[in-house]
C-alpha cells in the first residue's frame, strides 16, 4: 500500500506544470489610476524587461505618456528608449534609433542660396 502510495505521489509530482525556462517571471508590477486621467505603471521581468509610464490628460482629449522601457539585446547590451507621447506624437529617444547624415556644405549652401532667392520674390515656374 505504501509503494501504491508513492508511486502515486511520484506521477503526481511529474504531472504537475513546469515553468518553462525561457518563460520570464514577473518581478515587480506596480499600477495606480486616479481616475481622472493621471495614471502611472512599472514592471519589470525577470528577463530583463522593464517599463515605468506616467499619463496624464491631453489638451485636445488624449492620454500623454511619458516614460522608458528597456531590454537585453541578444548580444547582451541593454536597450534604452525613454519617450513621451503627447499631441505632437511618439517622440522617442535613444541611441539605438538610426539618425540621418548630415547633409554635405554644398547642399546647405544651395538650400541657403534658395532661401534667400525667395526671400527677394524670385520663383521658377515648373
Amino acid at each position: 500500500m505504501k509503494f501504491v502510495l508513492l508511486a502515486c505521489l511520484v506521477a503526481l509530482a511529474a504531472a504537475a506544470p513546469q515553468r518553462d525556462e525561457s518563460e520570464a517571471e514577473v518581478l515587480s508590477d506596480v499600477r495606480s489610476d486616479s481616475g481622472d486621467g493621471n495614471f502611472a505603471y512599472q514592471f519589470e521581468t525577470s528577463n530583463g524587461i522593464y517599463q515605468e509610464v506616467i499619463g496624464t490628460p491631453g489638451s485636445e482629449g488624449q492620454s500623454n505618456k511619458e516614460g522608458s522601457f528597456r531590454f537585453n539585446l541578444p548580444d547582451g547590451t541593454v536597450a534604452e528608449v525613454r519617450f513621451i507621447a503627447d499631441e505632437n506624437g511618439y517622440q522617442p529617444e535613444s541611441n539605438l534609433i538610426p539618425t540621418p547624415h548630415p547633409l554635405p556644405a554644398h547642399a546647405i549652401e544651395q538650400i541657403r542660396f534658395a532661401e534667400e532667392q525667395r526671400a527677394r520674390g524670385i520663383t521658377f515656374d515648373n
